[in-house]
């Protein structure tokens, strides 16, 4: 989905925050380079010990930005589904000098419609990852092939309906997103 996302004409001009998981970082690889655009943030999961790394990334950007080393319009942030996404929208709304100079567009959650109903079981994060969201995404819905993962996927769009019923729901394999 951010690969199409970046490659999109209407998208150009932008910066891309990626929160990296793990000790080796993966992500950055799987995505399409565009330019320079792209920040790592290698230190793990966008919670309250990440704020730090988020506001100097976001910093860092601005400066490129405003000393001609960067050209871009907006900014997207990619976070593991392992976000809690309060402290990170914490940050984008409340930092004293970030908010003069970006403002929030919108929150998408990524929901996956084979184990989308076990991630939102085990993982309080997504639960609220898809209640803050502004739009939801399906992935993998091109793999629901049996009635039986139908009927999965249409609980699972209940579920996400009742979490959140001002959020379209918007499926990727059907170029929605």
């Amino acid at each position: 989905l951010l690969n199409r996302l970046v490659t999109d004409p209407a998208l150009a001009e932008t910066a891309v925050i990626i929160n990296e998981f793990g000790e080796i970082g993966l992500d950055h690889l799987l995505v399409r380079p565009i330019s320079d655009g792209i920040v790592l943030l290698q230190s793990g999961c966008l919670c309250c010990t990440m704020r730090g790394d988020l506001v100097e990334a976001l910093e860092q950007l601005l400066r490129d930005l405003d000393n001609g080393r960067a050209t871009f319009r907006r900014v997207i942030l990619e976070t593991t589904g392992l976000a809690d996404p309060a402290p990170v929208l914490q940050t984008a709304m409340a930092h004293p000098y970030l908010v003069m100079r970006y403002r929030l567009d919108g929150v998408i959650a990524v929901v996956d419609a084979v184990n989308g109903d076990a991630t939102l079981d085990a993982h309080l994060e997504s639960v609220k990852q898809a209640a803050v969201a502004d739009r939801i995404v399906l992935s993998k819905t091109d793999l629901v092939d049996t009635p039986e993962r139908q009927q999965a996927r249409e609980r699972l769009t209940a579920r996400l309906r009742a979490l959140n019923p001002a959020a379209p729901i918007l499926d990727a394999a059907a170029d929605e997103a």
